[in-house]
């Protein structure tokens, strides 16, 4: 496979790049060895390349601190550049990724607000790059439930297993713009549960914070709770989650001893954030300026667009034959 070609495309103009042996490795095991289904259209390329990204940044530059770190829109960039079966569509790599950040605000989220045994305080996440907090959420995959999304998603952000104590029925739903923003109500949690990512480089805290302290002035997707608290997606399910509370018995009186503010319960030991990384709370600040995306735009037109399958097929067996 041949090195970058000299076009404005290319992401970097100067050096940094990981070694081509290494970008060839990463086209190969997230982009050509996935099934055929998922080489469909660009919006499922491209959640290739985020996995491939979070893979580099996770064990490839974590192993290597000499490789440098890139955000997901410059990884892409390198990504299609560097890849045989991506390089054609180098041109359009700008609406293919605007296409992308469109899509990905529609894809429903599923999450879990935890309370402990007196309903006065909730698990909350900090991300990796940034300060905001939020309830432990993601997004669901291809034909999974949204409980099992919910399940999945809470373990991966806290290492907490919420799946016998989830009730189906017991959730409280959002929707912002055209995404629908399911959370599942976990009561009655001990204060002493051990919480711990399983994902790396995604979490960079843990906290019990009080439900007294979260109430913002508005219902706002980003807002600050009453000590300053930076919060993303927290303040709009408040008032529903205080009328569920005073309709349900807290599985133990409330303690008049409990520390007056948020307890952090787990705590990343390096985090720290390069000058080329974009600052988590920015991505999130344009996601919900996006969160109505327009039908029509950039990258309408790849929408269903399929690879030449025959030529992964070759660059596979050109793979097996080396």
């Amino acid at each position: 496979m041949s090195g970058l070609p000299r076009s404005s495309s290319a992401p970097f103009k100067n050096g940094g790049l990981p070694p081509q042996e290494l970008l060839d490795d990463l086209c190969s095991r997230f982009v050509l060895n996935v099934p055929q289904e998922d080489q469909q259209s660009f919006e499922r390329i491209l959640f290739l390349v985020e996995y491939a990204h979070w893979f580099y940044e996770d064990n490839s530059v974590e192993n290597n601190p000499s490789l440098k770190s890139f955000t997901l829109k410059e990884f892409t960039s390198l990504m299609f550049n560097s890849c045989d079966v991506l390089r054609p569509y180098v041109a359009h790599i700008d609406d293919i990724f605007k296409d992308f950040t469109s899509y990905k605000v529609r894809v429903p989220v599923t999450g879990a607000i935890i309370l402990d045994e007196t309903y006065e305080r909730c698990i909350l996440v900090k991300g990796w790059k940034g300060s905001s907090w939020s309830f432990p959420r993601g997004k669901k995959n291809k034909d999974e439930e949204d409980h099992a999304c919910a399940i999945r998603e809470v373990q991966e952000e806290t290492g907490f297993d919420v799946s016998k104590l989830l009730n189906k029925d017991e959730f409280i739903e959002k929707i912002f713009g055209q995404q629908r923003v399911r959370l599942y109500i976990i009561a009655g949690v001990r204060d002493d549960t051990a919480f711990a990512p399983q994902t790396k480089k995604e979490i960079s805290e843990i906290a019990w914070q009080r439900l007294d302290e979260l109430q913002p002035a508005s219902d706002d997707v980003i807002s600050h709770g009453v000590t300053g608290l930076k919060l993303y997606m927290v303040a709009p399910f408040l008032a529903s989650l205080k009328k569920w509370i005073s309709a349900h018995k807290p599985s133990i009186a409330p303690k008049h001893d409990m520390p007056l503010k948020g307890v952090c319960v787990w705590k990343a030991k390096n985090n720290s954030i390069g000058s080329n990384t974009i600052a988590l709370e920015s991505q999130l600040t344009k996601v919900a300026s996006d969160s109505q995306p327009p039908d029509t735009g950039p990258g309408k037109s790849f929408r269903n667009f399929r690879f030449d399958t025959a030529a992964i097929l070759q660059a596979m067996e050109a793979g097996f034959c080396n």
